[in-house]
């Protein structure tokens, strides 16, 4: 219970930060599409700049989860679905002006519109869910299960 209290406080605080440094901000957002304004990609720059620290330092110490689980990070080979699937993210990122994470911190702003966006990303998940069987698995970089016969 503590840990899901910790986690819901540090997941409040994010929130506020992230609405207090205008990253959740539409116009922000439309600016920094329209580059108009270098303040969203300097804001994206650092926190890659934190994220590769922060996964080097993850692969060389290995620590440990809360629950005391080894937190691994394990390499993706890139492949075209994970390109369209950029795109894809990109080209929603600029038409709603949110992306998956802020979605909250806006309806928790007072943004009530993004609950539109809200509905329509969790339409996306459980669409994508329901198809993923029925899609051709190598179309997104996976090899095939059955074994390649040479004659």
């Amino acid at each position: 219970m503590r840990n899901r209290l910790l986690t819901l406080l540090v997941g409040i605080y994010f929130g506020l930060v992230l609405v207090k440094s205008q990253v959740v901000s539409w116009y922000q957002i439309r600016e920094m599409f329209l580059f108009n304004d270098p303040y969203m990609y300097l804001v994206i720059t650092s926190a890659i700049a934190v994220g590769v620290v922060s996964v080097f330092l993850i692969r060389r110490w290995r620590p440990r989860t809360i629950e005391g689980e080894v937190i691994e990070i394990k390499q993706k080979p890139l492949h075209r679905g994970m390109v369209i699937g950029g795109i894809l993210f990109g080209m929603g990122w600029a038409i709603t002006g949110t992306c998956p994470g802020p979605i909250y911190a806006q309806i928790g702003s007072g943004s009530l519109v993004t609950f539109v966006t809200f509905l329509g990303a969790l339409t996306g998940i459980y669409l994508y869910a329901y198809l993923y069987p029925r899609l051709p698995h190598t179309w997104f970089g996976r090899l095939r299960t059955s074994p390649v016969s040479s004659s």
